[in-house]
């Protein structure tokens, strides 16, 4: 079950709703470690001094703003904390725009807020009202340590929240050079794209829609695991598996059996458990015989 980014509440006039603010993304990248093809073992990556060369511990590291070339104010943990909002825990929303509004452009990243405890009643009708004028609520909202505008809309049974962009934050089209006027396009090649379009027509079903690559990328690495290609030491017999960052054969085990269909990865398990006591005693024999 995910957790909230926080519990508290969405409010607009006298009007508060509990909420909880749930990501409304998932990330499926492949996350991949840097190696040193010289001997396969993992590249770190280290703070380092650009004057003495030496590394630095966390607890010297201070942040600081570079405002000309070299030169820096540095500043103190108080001072961007006496910078931060003072309301973390409210989504606060001071006006009502309509649906579309607000270009793609602003749009950032989803989250869904999720009623509280006795909230159901405010939470459906703040929905519900949003359905029938066709409007958004616009207003602010802090995650973490920054203050984000953001935008709450009807999406199903669900109140969605958009973080969005600032308008300094989008770059205008006039920084751009497009086409002003379409005079080279004549009406027949209008009505064949127009034809086309239509042909091509459908509804929106995501779910049709694969990350081909990534689909791909598993099938090398599960052709090059099933072919022994991978460096790195062997897991030691009883030693925890998987999961830690700096052995590349735990991770890509892990990957395997999260690609595995089934109960294919339990009954490997089930069969290298009933395989180990036959490789200790055949351990055990060969040491008897060299003694």
């Amino acid at each position: 079950m995910a957790r909230p980014i926080w519990n508290g509440t969405l409010s607009f006039g006298l009007l508060n709703i509990p909420v909880a603010v749930m990501s409304g993304q998932r990330t499926n990248d492949l996350h991949f470690r840097m190696l040193d093809s010289r001997n396969n073992k993992p590249v770190r990556y280290e703070r380092v001094n650009a004057q003495t060369g030496r590394e630095v511990p966390w607890k010297d590291v201070v942040k600081a703003f570079e405002y000309r070339k070299g030169n820096y104010v540095v500043l103190e943990p108080e001072d961007i904390e006496g910078a931060a909002p003072e309301s973390h825990e409210s989504v606060d929303l001071e006006t009502f725009v309509e649906a579309d509004a607000i270009g793609p452009e602003y749009y950032e990243k989803p989250y869904y807020l999720v009623p509280g405890k006795r909230a159901e009643k405010g939470y459906v009708l703040l929905r519900q009202t949003l359905e029938k004028t066709g409007r958004i609520g616009v207003g602010r909202v802090v995650i973490r340590t920054r203050e984000y505008l953001c935008a709450v809309l009807p999406r199903g049974k669900a109140l969605m929240l958009n973080l969005l962009r600032y308008p300094s934050e989008v770059i205008p089209q006039s920084e751009y050079s497009f086409p002003a006027s379409a005079k080279r396009v004549n009406r027949s090649e209008l009505a064949m794209a127009e034809k086309l379009v239509e042909a091509l027509s459908g509804e929106w079903k995501p779910e049709q829609f694969k990350d081909e690559f990534r689909a791909r990328l598993k099938k090398v690495i599960e052709k090059r695991l099933k072919g022994g290609k991978t460096v790195g030491a062997e897991p030691e017999e009883g030693a925890e598996p998987a999961g830690q960052s700096t052995n590349v054969v735990d991770f890509v085990s892990l990957l395997k059996q999260s690609l595995a269909e089934g109960g294919r990865a339990p009954a490997k398990k089930k069969a290298a458990r009933r395989a180990a006591p036959r490789k200790k005693a055949a351990r055990k024999s060969a040491a008897r015989k060299r003694a």
